[in-house]
């Protein structure tokens, strides 16, 4: 369960090497040409685990809302990985480099059918650009179905791809190299959007705007 703790707490378990990549993740994310979406970006820390976690979303710039086409971003620093940080940072070299374990998830929404997954698939690469020495991975596409009071039936599809960015002593000692992983990862980003947007399905309508007359 996370909670809500006061600055003091939370600034004792937040490094600045997180910062530094959740900066460079937002930067890069902007600097492809994404658009963040209106819903508020959640910062968060679990007080029993210690575990602390970024995410965001960003999608196509000028699209309708909610958007045809979303990237959900989810950055988790873990427990272990703060540990091994904060020995570094007092000169004690660590068992293992730290980790931060990324999750993206493209979104298909306001689909009027179910789309063909195999056409999903097939303008979806296996695994990301290498970042961080590692790949993320592309994990088993899962469709979600709503059926709403009137009886419109509305669909969407998400695509995970799940895998770590390792910080090894370069990064740990110089954070700007975070620059051209991260922004490799933002570019696969926008382009696996872009082919999903491409695809030929039918969306419904965007909502109304809250304050339309009915």
């Amino acid at each position: 369960m996370d909670h809500t703790v006061n600055g003091s707490v939370l600034q004792t378990m937040i490094d600045h090497i997180l910062m530094d990549f959740i900066g460079a993740m937002r930067g890069a994310l902007e600097d492809a040409l994404l658009q963040r979406q209106a819903v508020e970006e959640r910062f968060q820390v679990d007080v029993f685990l210690g575990d602390v976690s970024w995410e965001t979303s960003y999608s196509l710039p000028g699209e309708e809302q909610p958007p045809r086409v979303r990237a959900d971003v989810s950055v988790d620093w873990p427990t272990w990985s703060q540990s091994a940080f904060r020995s570094w940072s007092i000169g004690e070299p660590p068992e293992d480099f730290p980790e931060i374990v990324l999750e993206i998830t493209l979104r298909q929404q306001r689909l009027a059918r179910a789309p063909d997954l195999a056409q999903v698939i097939a303008c979806l690469p296996e695994e990301s650009p290498e970042a961080g020495g590692e790949v993320l991975v592309r994990t088993a596409p899962l469709l979600e179905q709503v059926t709403e009071a009137d009886g419109t039936t509305r669909y969407a599809m998400e695509t995970t791809y799940q895998g770590t960015f390792r910080l090894g002593y370069a990064l740990l000692e110089d954070p700007s190299g975070l620059g051209e992983p991260v922004a490799s990862l933002a570019r696969f980003v926008a382009s696996a959007l872009v082919r999903l947007g491409d695809l030929e399905v039918t969306y419904l309508p965007p909502e109304p705007p809250r304050d339309a007359s009915p």
